[in-house]
Formats: C-alpha cells, structure tokens, sequence
C-alpha cells in the first residue's frame, strides 16, 4: 500500500505542509500554533499537535532561522573533553543558556587555531544566535569571521583588555603569582615550574611564576620544565622524577595543572621523596581528586562553572540587544593550601 502522506521530494522529511495537509489548516496557522501563539485557539491547536505527532514532524531550526532570521542555538568552542576544567564550564553554560530556550552546538579545538577556523566557519553556517569562545588567543582569520557574520560573541577564561571584546574570565598571570608568592612565604628558594600543553593561558602562568620569583631576585632559567605534550599524571610522574635526576636542587615544584601534580605526588614515594619537607607540590585548577590526594594537593581553585555561567549570561543579554554594564567580568579565583605545601 503507497502511503498518500505528503512529503519533501528532495530529502523525503515530513514538513510544516504535510502536517497542515493532514489538519486541514494553512502552514502559517501550524506555524504559530506549534510556537504556542495565543492567536490560534486551543481546539485548533491540539488538532495541529495531533497531526505532527502522528506524522512524526519535528520542526527544521535551519529552515526555520533562515524563515524568521533568529536561531535559537549557540555555537560554543572549547580546546579539550578530555580536561574537566572545560567540561564544567560547558555544563555550566548549557544549563544557562536552555534555560532560556537555546542549544548549543559544540565544538573541540584541540588547541589548534586552524581546526578553530574551520570550526568557526561550519558553525557560522548554522547563523547561531551567539558565539562562546575559549580564551583570547585566535586567528587573525578566526577574528575576522567573528566580525563580519555580526553575531554576538563572549570569550571565557581570560580577560580581554578592549572595550569592543566581552569575556569573563580572570588573570592566569596574578593566579600564578598568588602561588608563588606562597612558596616563598613557606621558605622556598628553588621553585620550579613545570608546565604541559603550552596553550596561551599555561603560558601566562608562566609569566607569573617568573615575574614573582624576579620580584623576589630568585628565578632560575633551569627551574623553567617545559613540555608541549598534552598534560597528565604520567606525565606529571615523568616530569618529577626528572627534575630530581637533574639534581638543580628543587625545594618546590609549582605545576601549570593539578593531573600534572597529582602524577608528581603518587610518584614521589616511589621516589622516596618526603612531601612538602624535601619538595613543596602546588598545582593548579583544583581539579577533582586534588582534595584526596596523600598529601592533599595545595591548588589554585578556578571558578569554572562561574565562568560558563556568567559567560552564557553576559551572551543572552547581547543576542537580546540589551546594554551590557561591563564588558569584563573577572570571576577571580581561590588560593587552597592543602598538605603539599
């Protein structure tokens, strides 16, 4: 038996046609009932419902952006799924923005400027109603599609120091200070850091921890571990033990992130290294774990969901053309002094 439901020759979907054929309304009218008007009557309404929900409709956002010129998705770009740093700032941000109504369609970087153009260009695509950005370090390309699609755009984790670019975030370079300036309150005079990944924001706590440390007549070129590989406790295991074999005479260790210092912590047994008496270990984030680490690991608390919140927020106010007060909100972060140091 051939089925007499109407449908798109071209892609074969059930479209606003077919369920206003099978009601026996015009597409408008199921338009704006399936939108909830108050112009169409509720027996009318429920009619319209029926006949999707029979059908099996569900409406085409792209079809229906480009109709009304409103999109009701974000586009949102981070660098990694596999950090929880990022994760809660995504959750964060989901929660916010479908409360009021909007999806996100997600992207990952991979710290990797040329997979954000690329992502930014399919995104833009989708005419989303607004963009989330991780950090301040792109293209001059990424840029300049950001500011000829006109779309609405919030950066997240770092602080942008123009008027015209909106971010919520805080200083990576006065965080790590803040750490530093600890070590050397404990009595530490050869503090290392220890850095994986490299990415811009690593780099700024870099600038800190050497800023501090010049400040105090203390830094050390060869106190500065660097590594481009993605950062992880094995890493972080790695990273220790050669530190103590370059016999530098270490007496803390400040990592750019917590799995960095987690892996040194869970190695320095093996390493028969006493912690904090021998080694100072601080690390950064507070990611989870951190608090039950043996000893418990003395942090940087970063305000993540903080973040993702009040970036969403900051966000819908300008795809709703409202004033923004300020375009830089600094969430700012938590020195947690735990065991380690």
């Amino acid at each position: 038996m051939v089925s007499k439901t109407p449908r798109s020759r071209a892609t074969g979907r059930i479209t606003l046609a077919d369920v206003a054929h099978l009601a026996g309304v015009s597409p408008i009218t199921v338009s704006r009932a399936l939108r909830g008007e108050r112009a169409v009557g509720d027996d009318l309404t429920q009619r319209v419902k029926k006949a999707a929900q029979q059908l099996g409709y569900s409406p085409d956002p792209a079809a229906r952006a480009l109709a009304s010129r409103h999109s009701d998705h974000v586009a949102m770009l981070i660098p990694m799924l596999s950090n929880n740093l990022f994760v809660d700032v995504l959750e964060a941000a989901q929660g916010a923005l479908r409360a009021a109504g909007y999806q996100t369609l997600m992207g990952v970087t991979h710290y990797d400027t040329r997979e954000e153009e690329q992502l930014l260009r399919e995104q833009l695509q989708h005419r989303p109603a607004g963009v989330l950005l991780t950090g301040l370090d792109h293209s001059d390309m990424a840029r300049e599609l950001i500011a000829k699609s006109g779309v609405p755009c919030v950066h997240m984790m770092e602080l942008a120091q123009s008027p015209e670019v909106y971010s919520v975030g805080f200083s990576q370079t006065d965080a790590a200070r803040t750490m530093t300036q600890h070590l050397l309150s404990r009595g530490k005079k050869r503090i290392a850091f220890a850095a994986a990944q490299l990415d811009p924001r690593t780099l700024q706590r870099l600038d800190g921890w050497r800023a501090c440390l010049s400040a105090a007549g203390l830094h050390d070129p060869c106190l500065e571990w660097l590594n481009p590989a993605p950062s992880s406790m094995a890493l972080g295991s790695q990273m220790f033990e050669q530190m103590l074999q370059a016999d530098v005479g270490i007496d803390a260790v400040f990592f750019c992130n917590d799995d960095l210092a987690q892996g040194a912590l869970l190695a320095a047994p093996r390493l028969s290294v006493a912690v904090p008496d021998r080694v100072a270990i601080a690390g950064f984030n507070d990611l989870t774990g951190s608090a039950l680490m043996w000893p418990a690991l003395t942090t940087i608390r970063t305000p993540r969901r903080d973040i993702g919140q009040a970036a969403a927020q900051m966000l819908l106010s300008l795809m709703k053309g409202e004033e923004v007060p300020t375009p830089h909100i600094n969430v700012g972060y938590e020195l947690i002094v735990r065991d380690s140091t």
